[in-house]
């Protein structure tokens, strides 16, 4: 982990720094403009095409991405500068999320050419969103006990089953659905394959999961007897469960996973600047940005690891569950150490941002696995039984 983090450090000193200062100016310009108000958990609920798009227009989508599929050919670190900004400003960037973190990076390292060339320069432009269909109804977080299945029709793939949890899957122009195409539910693992779904399909029905707050921007999926074509398989049949592994990386390692609650964190010290601090205070405010910033370095240390080309499974998942926890506990401690009661109305944005930290805190620790499951992959990797 050192030396992932001396080598990112070798490059943070010139090209990093000035790219940070470009997308700081960036979201301080659209924060003038009033094109965005700061929220928890952003990258979820926040959702704005034509925000995605502009940050497009500045070469920092697909950024990873090689130059002939329209992408910029950086390298993680200079994506992970610009993710991290943006969550700390409380983006809406929830349109162009899951594609630019995870699809692009899968569909490039198992794609076929066509589709490599038909998706990823719209993700790159900030026109492709794209969702994930993987958990299941009764499924929990035991994504090998999948039901949906995909027959093979010889022309075509004929798709039945459903998907619940699926984020923004109403704004997707595509959908990459994880099914079973070979054998029973008790094989596990083995059996399962993936493909891209193009939308809308007129037997795919997308239904609206209202949260707690209100909001939709989960949905459930039903593919009734779906048909689509058989170019639609991405990567190899039967290889679906190790692409999807491959891809939990991306989705587990980044700083959403730390960061959600940041904006919260940022608009308290505001306020304490502005009507002072007692002593208690400060101690919290000090301890949460303590464990922000030791979070931040393991994340930095992920994209270092990614940069080099290697697969940090582990310290994904570690990050994934410390960070995720850090998410809810900032809430907590807010909460009780500001004694501001949440309000989603009312026009205090200090009360707002804490209103939406309390209502999403919940699914911090569910979603992308559970701290159980997360604890399970950490101790395997170590050899721990």
């Amino acid at each position: 982990m050192t030396a992932a983090v001396n080598a990112s450090t070798e490059v943070a000193d010139t090209d990093l720094a000035e790219l940070r200062r470009d997308v700081r100016a960036f979201l301080a310009d659209e924060l003038e403009r009033g094109t965005f108000e700061p929220s928890c958990d952003s990258w979820m609920t926040g959702c704005d095409p034509e925000f995605s798009r502009r940050v497009a227009e500045r070469g920092w989508l697909g950024m990873t991405m090689p130059t002939e599929y329209g992408g910029h050919g950086r390298s993680p670190l200079e994506r992970f500068v610009v993710t991290e900004e943006m969550l700390a400003a409380g983006a809406p960037v929830a349109a162009h999320w899951i594609a630019d973190r995870q699809m692009a990076p899968s569909i490039r390292n198992n794609g076929t050419e066509v589709q490599k060339r038909r998706y990823l320069p719209g993700i790159a432009a900030g026109t492709m969103f794209i969702a994930i269909g993987m958990s299941e109804p009764d499924s929990g977080s035991d994504l090998a006990s999948i039901r949906t299945r995909a027959v093979d029709l010889g022309d075509r793939w004929r798709i039945s089953g459903t998907k619940v949890w699926t984020t923004q899957a109403h704004h997707s122009h595509a959908m990459v659905v994880l099914a079973r195409t070979d054998g029973q539910a008790g094989d596990r693992q083995q059996g399962l394959s993936q493909f891209i779904v193009d939308l809308p399909h007129s037997d795919i029905e997308i239904r609206p999961i209202r949260s707690i707050d209100g909001d939709a921007h989960f949905n459930e999926v039903i593919f009734h007897d779906a048909e689509i074509s058989a170019d639609a398989l991405l990567g190899q049949r039967g290889a679906g469960w190790a692409q999807v592994m491959g891809e939990l990386a991306y989705e587990r390692s980044g700083p959403e996973r730390y960061l959600s609650t940041i904006p919260l964190l940022r608009a308290w010290a505001d306020e304490l600047r502005r009507s002072g601090a007692t002593e208690s205070q400060r101690t919290t405010l000090g301890q949460l940005a303590a464990r922000a910033w030791a979070l931040r370095q393991m994340s930095w240390s992920v994209a270092g690891e990614l940069a080099a080309g290697r697969k940090p499974d582990v310290l994904a998942a570690m990050v994934k569950d410390l960070g995720s926890s850090f998410e809810g506990d900032l809430v907590e401690a807010i909460r009780a150490s500001s004694g501001t009661i949440a309000r989603r109305g009312g026009g205090d944005r200090f009360a707002t941002l804490l209103a939406g930290g309390v209502l999403n805190s919940p699914a911090f620790t569910l979603r992308g696995g559970t701290n159980e499951i997360l604890r399970g992959i950490v101790a395997r990797g170590l050899g721990i039984r």
